[in-house]
């Protein structure tokens, strides 16, 4: 109890449970609380800190829902392990890691832990392929294997009932959402519902469809359910775009609980669903809500954050009803996803060293995301092993536009949160760092020290 007791500030401004899941994130980070540590029960620690055992309870229900502790009935609540260092990764030489001190955390940066040299064989075997697979169109039927191979990928996805013509194989996950808005927005002016701090690729998306975005408000859980409806009611919304599993950009996780809720709304109103999954490494921790509607539950991801951006291969999962409507919309958008490109995928997809090597990376990440743990852990840091970034709340005396120009002069580019909300929405005092694995470690690490010193020496005056 003391290991928290000693690192928990009450009087540095904020709520209350948020100084308690800092403390005990500080902890974990520093190795003073390992993995199978039991914590204090919620009423002793509330009384050791002079506060609610509700405030407490909360801290500890935000870092288990993180799956940072873990719950047992009848037992308590214990460590549900540090990001622990791995052993042995092995790092291609084909890219390797570089020693610089400008380093970019705009957009994560993959490790190269042999899927350079997978993706090359991939080429040198489809050119080995018959003559005719080089010379026709695309079609549905010569597509099939590739769509089989999407559905490996997505096994320990929740998805409900999913046959390989649910799916439809498009230029990235970016072209995925066009897909799926292009495929159920319908009127001259339709509304579309993002998460007030979200990925900004949605409202772009919708904004080439003339369509008008609105945000709705979140707590600590997700989408505010209450407020959901309201807006969609108000606005006649016909499609809600969310990250459930990996927020962006804050790597909160909707939780199953949380999850049924919004889909009884969308139930309601008559909404679609467009879930992007693009950024999730590992298994899901709750079903998709294509589960959930299996009328109204769309489906997006791609292996650009996983294996590699290059090739800019996504896919979209649309209800069973409406699987001919996307895949019409890809066929009359672009006939589909370039045959040769098509075969790359299955080949890939199909091979065992693919899946070892997206736990090399997701390993690799761990590695990265510990370094910014230890150096900024004592501040509000929202983190996740399994994800490519990192969402820092700012400390008194730091905008986030000062402490983005601050660090942009020490080497080290990040993103503001304005850029994650609408042109007329609001956006807290925070940055999003992504995992840059092109830089080596120990330059990473540099870089998170230099970002540790301007948070603790704030400016004396803060621009109005």
């Amino acid at each position: 109890m003391d290991t928290i007791l000693n690192r928990c500030d009450l009087n540095g401004g904020g709520p209350k449970y948020r100084a308690v899941t800092l403390a005990i994130r500080d902890a974990i980070a520093a190795e003073d609380l390992g993995q199978g540590d039991r914590l204090p029960p919620v009423r002793d620690l509330a009384w050791k800190l002079g506060i609610t055992p509700g405030t407490v309870a909360r801290a500890y229900s935000i870092l288990t829902d993180e799956g940072v502790l873990t719950a047992e009935v009848g037992r308590g609540t214990f460590v549900a392990g540090p990001i622990a260092p791995v052993a042995s990764i092995r790092w291609n030489s084909a890219y390797a890691a570089e020693d610089t001190d400008q380093v970019s955390l705009f957009s994560p940066k993959l490790p190269d832990v042999g899927q350079v040299a997978l993706i090359k064989s991939a080429f040198a075997r489809l050119a080995e392929r018959p003559a005719q697979d080089l010379l026709n169109y695309p079609t549905t039927a010569a597509f099939a294997p590739a769509r089989q191979a999407v559905l490996r990928w997505l096994e320990g996805t929740v998805l409900g009932p999913v046959d390989e013509q649910d799916i439809v194989l498009s230029h990235g996950g970016q072209s995925a959402i066009s897909l799926v808005m292009q495929a159920t927005l319908k009127g001259s002016r339709p509304v579309v519902m993002v998460e007030a701090l979200s990925y900004p690729g949605f409202r772009r998306a919708a904004e080439l469809l003339r369509a008008e975005v609105v945000s709705v408000p979140m707590d600590d859980r997700g989408i505010v359910p209450e407020a959901l409806e309201e807006i969609a009611r108000k606005h006649d919304a016909q499609l809600l775009c969310t990250s459930p599993e990996v927020h962006n950009p804050t790597g909160l996780c909707t939780l199953a609980e949380r999850r049924e809720e919004i889909a009884a709304v969308a139930r309601r109103c008559g909404f679609h669903v467009l879930e992007d999954d693009c950024y999730r490494l590992g298994r899901a921790r709750a079903p998709s809500y294509r589960a959930y509607l299996p009328e109204q539950g769309w489906h997006v991801s791609s292996f650009s954050k996983s294996l590699t951006p290059s090739l800019r291969v996504g896919f979209a999962v649309a209800p069973e009803i409406h699987r001919a409507t996307l895949r019409r919309t890809a066929e009359h958008g672009f006939f589909g996803l370039a045959c040769p490109l098509a075969h790359v995928t299955e080949d890939i997809l199909t091979r065992d060293e693919t899946y070892s090597m997206m736990d090399a990376v997701r390993a690799a990440f761990g590695l990265y995301v510990r370094a910014a743990v230890n150096a900024l852990g004592g501040y509000d840091l929202r983190w996740r092993e399994d994800v490519p970034y990192l969402w820092l709340m700012l400390p008194d005396g730091w905008r986030a536009s000062t402490f983005v120009q601050a660090a942009e002069a020490q080497g080290v580019q990040l993103r503001n949160a304005d850029e994650f909300a609408l042109r007329n929405g609001s956006a807290p005092h925070a940055v999003r760092l992504a995992i840059n694995a092109h830089v080596s470690l120990p330059s990473f690490e540099a870089a998170m020290a230099r970002l540790r010193k301007l948070l603790d020496n704030p400016p004396e005056r803060i621009a109005v």
